[in-house]
């Protein structure tokens, strides 16, 4: 697997960016194991909010974002597994049905 930290800095600083310093990303993700799948969670969870079984979203400063892709291999199986992340601009998003709202607040990871 390619390092995603080393070799897409231009994923997580790309200049629409530059006047809030916040990325909104989504996290959509299908694992197998589902113990690997508990631990993901419990890791997906300092960063954002879960807004569908398999989806998170997340307001993170371009640090917090790096840790996640330097981190986020540790939950996959590579031969069995998935996981995406997905840059957005939450003013680019249509919502239907139940509607979790994302605020850009501070979360402290334990």
């Amino acid at each position: 697997m390619e390092n995603w930290s080393e070799n897409h800095n231009d994923f997580i600083d790309y200049e629409r960016d530059e006047k809030n310093k916040k990325i909104h990303i989504l996290i959509i993700y299908d694992i197998s194991e589902n113990k690997t799948r508990t631990k993901l969670v419990k890791f997906l969870l300092g960063y954002g909010y879960r807004v569908q079984k398999s989806a998170f979203e997340a307001i993170v400063t371009k640090s917090q974002l790096k840790k996640i892709i330097k981190n986020i291999s540790n939950y996959l199986d590579e031969e069995n597994d998935s996981i995406r992340i997905y840059r957005m601009y939450y003013d680019d998003v249509i919502i239907f049905g139940k509607n979790f709202s994302i605020e850009d607040e501070e979360i402290i990871i334990i």
